[in-house]
Protein backbone atom coordinates (compact mmCIF):
# COMPACT_ATOMS: atom_id res chain seq x y z
CA UNK A 1 0.00 0.00 0.00
CA UNK A 2 1.20 3.42 -0.56
CA UNK A 3 0.72 6.36 2.13
CA UNK A 4 0.94 9.65 0.20
CA UNK A 5 0.25 11.59 3.04
CA UNK A 6 -2.36 11.94 5.74
CA UNK A 7 -5.17 9.94 6.28
CA UNK A 8 -5.68 6.28 5.51
CA UNK A 9 -2.93 4.31 2.72
CA UNK A 10 -4.07 3.74 -0.38
CA UNK A 11 -5.05 0.20 -1.02
CA UNK A 12 -2.44 0.80 -4.21
CA UNK A 13 -0.26 3.04 -6.40
CA UNK A 14 -2.11 5.84 -8.15
CA UNK A 15 -3.49 4.73 -10.90
CA UNK A 16 -5.94 7.43 -12.11
CA UNK A 17 -5.38 10.66 -13.59
CA UNK A 18 -5.41 13.90 -11.61
CA UNK A 19 -3.14 15.69 -9.93
CA UNK A 20 -5.03 15.07 -6.47
CA UNK A 21 -7.35 12.30 -4.73
CA UNK A 22 -9.96 14.77 -5.51
CA UNK A 23 -8.99 15.14 -8.91
CA UNK A 24 -8.73 11.33 -9.23
CA UNK A 25 -11.87 10.70 -7.87
CA UNK A 26 -13.54 12.76 -10.01
CA UNK A 27 -11.86 11.24 -13.23
CA UNK A 28 -12.88 7.38 -12.03
CA UNK A 29 -16.58 8.75 -11.25
CA UNK A 30 -16.97 10.26 -14.76
CA UNK A 31 -15.80 7.09 -16.61
CA UNK A 32 -17.58 5.30 -14.47
CA UNK A 33 -20.96 7.63 -14.62
CA UNK A 34 -20.65 8.38 -18.70
CA UNK A 35 -19.79 4.24 -19.40
CA UNK A 36 -21.54 2.01 -16.86
CA UNK A 37 -24.18 4.43 -15.91
CA UNK A 38 -24.91 6.68 -13.23
CA UNK A 39 -27.28 4.90 -11.43
CA UNK A 40 -25.52 1.47 -11.72
CA UNK A 41 -22.06 3.06 -9.64
CA UNK A 42 -21.51 2.91 -6.31
CA UNK A 43 -19.32 5.15 -4.15
CA UNK A 44 -17.26 2.01 -3.56
CA UNK A 45 -17.36 1.73 -7.56
CA UNK A 46 -15.46 4.52 -7.69
CA UNK A 47 -13.30 4.23 -4.64
CA UNK A 48 -12.21 1.19 -6.29
CA UNK A 49 -11.20 2.07 -9.20
CA UNK A 50 -9.31 5.06 -7.19
CA UNK A 51 -7.58 2.43 -5.61
CA UNK A 52 -8.63 3.98 -2.36
CA UNK A 53 -10.90 3.24 0.64
CA UNK A 54 -14.61 4.02 0.53
CA UNK A 55 -14.03 5.89 3.97
CA UNK A 56 -11.63 7.95 2.00
CA UNK A 57 -13.64 8.99 -0.85
CA UNK A 58 -16.11 10.58 1.66
CA UNK A 59 -12.94 12.83 2.55
CA UNK A 60 -13.94 14.29 -0.28
CA UNK A 61 -17.37 13.81 -1.25
CA UNK A 62 -20.09 13.46 1.31
CA UNK A 63 -22.81 11.27 -1.68
CA UNK A 64 -22.18 10.01 -4.82
CA UNK A 65 -24.74 13.25 -5.99
CA UNK A 66 -21.76 15.77 -4.97
CA UNK A 67 -19.91 14.09 -6.90
CA UNK A 68 -22.14 14.42 -9.94
CA UNK A 69 -22.48 17.72 -9.71
CA UNK A 70 -18.71 18.77 -9.31
CA UNK A 71 -18.32 16.73 -12.69
CA UNK A 72 -21.40 18.68 -14.71
CA UNK A 73 -20.15 21.47 -13.06
CA UNK A 74 -16.97 21.69 -15.09
CA UNK A 75 -18.82 20.65 -18.37
CA UNK A 76 -20.34 24.84 -18.52
CA UNK A 77 -17.85 26.73 -16.18
CA UNK A 78 -15.11 27.06 -18.52
CA UNK A 79 -17.42 28.55 -21.12
CA UNK A 80 -19.02 30.76 -18.59
CA UNK A 81 -16.22 32.45 -18.16
CA UNK A 82 -15.03 33.14 -21.17
CA UNK A 83 -18.44 34.53 -22.23
CA UNK A 84 -18.05 36.78 -19.01
CA UNK A 85 -14.56 37.94 -20.03
CA UNK A 86 -15.79 38.53 -23.96
CA UNK A 87 -18.38 41.34 -22.76
CA UNK A 88 -15.47 43.58 -22.75
CA UNK A 89 -13.82 43.12 -25.90
CA UNK A 90 -14.52 44.90 -29.32
CA UNK A 91 -15.39 42.53 -31.64
CA UNK A 92 -18.97 42.45 -33.32
CA UNK A 93 -21.59 39.96 -31.64
CA UNK A 94 -20.87 37.41 -34.27
CA UNK A 95 -17.45 36.45 -33.93
CA UNK A 96 -17.58 36.43 -30.24
CA UNK A 97 -20.43 34.31 -30.80
CA UNK A 98 -17.98 32.26 -33.40
CA UNK A 99 -15.25 31.90 -30.52
CA UNK A 100 -18.11 31.37 -27.74
CA UNK A 101 -18.98 27.98 -29.83
CA UNK A 102 -15.90 27.03 -30.86
CA UNK A 103 -14.46 26.94 -27.36
CA UNK A 104 -17.59 25.50 -26.09
CA UNK A 105 -17.44 22.56 -28.64
CA UNK A 106 -13.58 22.01 -28.55
CA UNK A 107 -13.85 21.48 -24.38
CA UNK A 108 -16.71 18.86 -25.02
CA UNK A 109 -15.27 17.55 -27.91
CA UNK A 110 -11.66 16.54 -26.37
CA UNK A 111 -13.05 15.90 -22.74
CA UNK A 112 -11.44 13.10 -21.73
CA UNK A 113 -14.97 11.79 -20.37
CA UNK A 114 -18.37 12.56 -22.53
CA UNK A 115 -19.87 14.32 -19.64
CA UNK A 116 -22.62 16.31 -21.24
CA UNK A 117 -24.09 12.83 -21.63
CA UNK A 118 -25.44 13.26 -18.16
CA UNK A 119 -27.22 15.90 -19.20
CA UNK A 120 -30.47 13.65 -19.35
CA UNK A 121 -30.40 11.58 -16.26
CA UNK A 122 -33.56 12.38 -14.47
CA UNK A 123 -31.85 13.20 -10.93
CA UNK A 124 -31.00 16.21 -12.73
CA UNK A 125 -34.22 17.62 -12.22
CA UNK A 126 -34.55 17.64 -8.72
CA UNK A 127 -34.10 20.40 -6.64
CA UNK A 128 -30.04 19.06 -5.54
CA UNK A 129 -29.33 20.25 -8.99
CA UNK A 130 -30.81 23.67 -9.28
CA UNK A 131 -27.42 25.65 -9.11
CA UNK A 132 -26.00 23.79 -12.27
CA UNK A 133 -29.09 24.08 -13.71
CA UNK A 134 -28.87 27.97 -13.32
CA UNK A 135 -25.44 27.73 -14.63
CA UNK A 136 -26.34 25.93 -17.36
CA UNK A 137 -29.07 28.40 -18.41
CA UNK A 138 -26.49 31.54 -17.66
CA UNK A 139 -24.76 30.04 -20.77
CA UNK A 140 -27.53 29.26 -23.05
CA UNK A 141 -27.91 33.04 -22.08
CA UNK A 142 -24.41 34.00 -23.11
CA UNK A 143 -25.08 32.40 -26.67
CA UNK A 144 -28.66 34.08 -27.11
CA UNK A 145 -28.02 37.26 -26.35
CA UNK A 146 -25.34 36.97 -29.15
CA UNK A 147 -27.58 35.32 -31.71
CA UNK A 148 -30.35 38.26 -30.60
CA UNK A 149 -27.39 40.73 -31.55
CA UNK A 150 -26.42 38.70 -34.77
CA UNK A 151 -29.76 37.63 -36.05
CA UNK A 152 -30.82 41.60 -35.91
CA UNK A 153 -27.81 43.18 -37.37
CA UNK A 154 -28.71 40.71 -40.19
CA UNK A 155 -32.38 40.85 -40.01
CA UNK A 156 -33.16 37.71 -39.06
CA UNK A 157 -36.30 36.15 -37.27
CA UNK A 158 -35.61 36.36 -33.15
CA UNK A 159 -36.52 32.93 -33.53
CA UNK A 160 -32.66 32.06 -34.76
CA UNK A 161 -31.30 33.01 -31.24
CA UNK A 162 -32.30 29.74 -29.43
CA UNK A 163 -30.60 27.08 -32.05
CA UNK A 164 -26.82 28.05 -31.82
CA UNK A 165 -26.62 26.81 -27.92
CA UNK A 166 -28.46 23.29 -29.52
CA UNK A 167 -26.21 23.02 -32.19
CA UNK A 168 -23.28 23.47 -29.87
CA UNK A 169 -24.50 20.40 -27.62
CA UNK A 170 -24.97 18.30 -30.97
CA UNK A 171 -21.01 17.25 -30.07
CA UNK A 172 -22.77 15.09 -27.08
CA UNK A 173 -24.31 13.12 -29.26
CA UNK A 174 -21.95 12.67 -32.32
CA UNK A 175 -19.77 11.68 -29.65
CA UNK A 176 -21.49 9.43 -27.76
CA UNK A 177 -23.10 7.66 -30.94
CA UNK A 178 -19.64 7.27 -33.44
CA UNK A 179 -17.22 9.88 -31.93
CA UNK A 180 -16.37 12.55 -34.65
CA UNK A 181 -17.06 10.25 -37.22
CA UNK A 182 -15.12 12.06 -40.03
CA UNK A 183 -17.01 15.42 -39.08
CA UNK A 184 -14.97 18.29 -38.12
CA UNK A 185 -17.08 19.50 -35.42
CA UNK A 186 -14.75 22.51 -34.22
CA UNK A 187 -15.28 24.19 -37.13
CA UNK A 188 -18.48 23.32 -38.79
CA UNK A 189 -20.91 23.70 -36.18
CA UNK A 190 -19.14 27.33 -35.68
CA UNK A 191 -19.50 27.90 -39.47
CA UNK A 192 -23.03 26.51 -39.36
CA UNK A 193 -24.01 28.68 -36.03
CA UNK A 194 -23.01 31.58 -38.47
CA UNK A 195 -25.53 31.06 -41.32
CA UNK A 196 -28.08 30.13 -38.49
CA UNK A 197 -27.92 33.95 -37.47
CA UNK A 198 -28.01 35.21 -41.12
CA UNK A 199 -24.64 36.22 -41.24
CA UNK A 200 -24.49 37.29 -44.69
CA UNK A 201 -20.45 37.98 -45.32
CA UNK A 202 -17.63 35.75 -45.58
CA UNK A 203 -17.73 33.01 -42.84
CA UNK A 204 -13.74 32.63 -43.11
CA UNK A 205 -13.16 36.09 -42.17
CA UNK A 206 -15.41 35.94 -38.81
CA UNK A 207 -13.64 32.31 -37.84
CA UNK A 208 -10.43 34.14 -38.39
CA UNK A 209 -11.69 37.02 -36.39
CA UNK A 210 -12.74 35.15 -33.66
CA UNK A 211 -9.44 32.77 -33.85
CA UNK A 212 -7.69 36.15 -32.95
CA UNK A 213 -10.03 36.58 -30.40
CA UNK A 214 -9.38 33.04 -28.72
CA UNK A 215 -6.10 33.98 -28.94
CA UNK A 216 -5.70 37.36 -27.52
CA UNK A 217 -7.15 36.02 -24.46
CA UNK A 218 -5.26 33.07 -24.28
CA UNK A 219 -7.50 30.06 -24.98
CA UNK A 220 -6.27 28.54 -28.49
CA UNK A 221 -3.73 29.31 -31.06
CA UNK A 222 -4.77 31.96 -33.63
CA UNK A 223 -4.59 29.46 -36.21
CA UNK A 224 -8.40 28.46 -37.55
CA UNK A 225 -8.89 24.86 -37.46
CA UNK A 226 -7.90 23.31 -40.51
Amino acid sequence: MANLGPGRPRLEQRRRQGTTPRAEILDAAAELFTTKGYANTSTRAVADAVGIRQASLYHHFAAKDDILDALLAETVAGPVEFAQRMMAEPESAVVQLYALALFDVRQLRTARWNLGALYLLPELRTERFVAFRRRRDELRGHYERLAAASSAAAGESEGSRILPFRLVETVIAIRYDEGDAGIDTEREIPDGIVRIVGHRGDVGAVRAAACALLARLGEIGGTPPA
